[in-house]
């Protein structure tokens, strides 16, 4: 259990200044209408730290704007760190409330796959090596705006990572053999429909566009897979794990897509029915990565 609590790893825009809304740069792309330089507000961000059109982002092109998640580290760096300041009242502290959150934002991801790392019963060892990750984790993450510029935030995803690795690698081996080795494979618009995936390696895919329809991906690893625009309806993820729900908004799946525990169905899913068609995987489409 981090300081934050589990409570902390989930944005609460009410208690940030629109920090996502300003901090990073935007680039004109299918994901955001518009170019943006960091710094700069977002013309649709609102006095009031409101996105002025939130509820028509994905109609007015701004679709990379419903996926992002900043894991509460908003709210951390607007509260914990600069005491509730504003960046519009205090412009002298803008540029060292943008270059935190810029750290804090990628810790508090790290938070979020520790906790659920921990909540897959690893062995006692493990376990123990990931709750120490936690703490350290949380601790740089709470850090003042001059240790946390200095902090080498890859160095640490990177020792953090090995951690998840074996988390993963763990709950894979769970009731049966581990399936396939597919860590960071290009699966760009695949038909994986009659891939076996269960237990599955997906660990930073790229499954943008790909047919996952009526998929089973028990036991699967999702960290940091890439999933904008798959088509997940009628997939089984129920039983997957590292499915964060960003993950989730920037896929397609419908109302027969089942879900991990504690993720909820995006608004933007088709309603339309879908009945599942469950296929045995072809010979060989499930090779192990040697």
């Amino acid at each position: 259990m981090t300081e934050t609590g589990p409570d902390g790893l989930r944005a609460d825009c009410s208690r940030c200044v629109g920090l996502c809304c300003v901090a990073p740069a935007f680039a004109a792309s299918a994901d955001f209408a518009i170019d943006k330089p960091a710094g700069r507000p977002c013309p649709n961000l609102r006095p009031d730290s409101r996105c002025g059109i939130h509820a028509h982002l994905r109609d007015r092109g701004f679709p990379g704007c419903t996926v992002f998640d900043c894991f509460g580290a908003g709210q951390r760096v607007t509260q914990a760190i600069f005491d509730g300041r504003d960046w519009r009242d205090d412009p002298a502290a803008a540029r060292d409330m943008f270059d935190t959150f810029a750290v804090v934002r990628p810790l508090h991801e790290l938070l979020w796959h520790l906790t659920e790392a921990l909540a897959l019963d690893p062995p006692a060892e493990l376990r123990t090596a990931l709750a120490g990750a936690l703490a350290e984790t949380d601790r740089l993450a709470g850090a003042g705006p001059d240790a946390l510029r200095a902090l080498d935030v890859d160095a640490h995803r990177g020792r953090v990572n090995v951690l998840l690795s074996r988390a993963g690698e763990h709950a894979r081996a769970r009731g049966g053999r581990p399936g396939a080795d597919r860590r960071g494979a290009a699966l760009f618009g695949a038909d994986l429909r009659r891939v076996d995936l269960r237990r599955a390696n997906l660990r930073g895919a790229l499954l943008i566009g790909a047919d996952l329809r009526g998929a089973d991906l028990a036991g699967a690893d999702l960290t940091g897979a890439d999933l904008r625009g798959a088509d997940l309806r009628g997939a089984d993820l129920s039983g997957a794990h590292f499915v964060h729900q960003s993950q989730l908004d920037a896929a397609r799946g419908d109302r027969h897509t089942r879900l991990p525990p504690g993720r909820t169905r995006p608004a933007h899913w088709t309603a339309l029915p879908l009945t599942p068609v469950r296929q045995r995987p072809r010979a060989g489409t499930a090779r192990r990565r040697r």
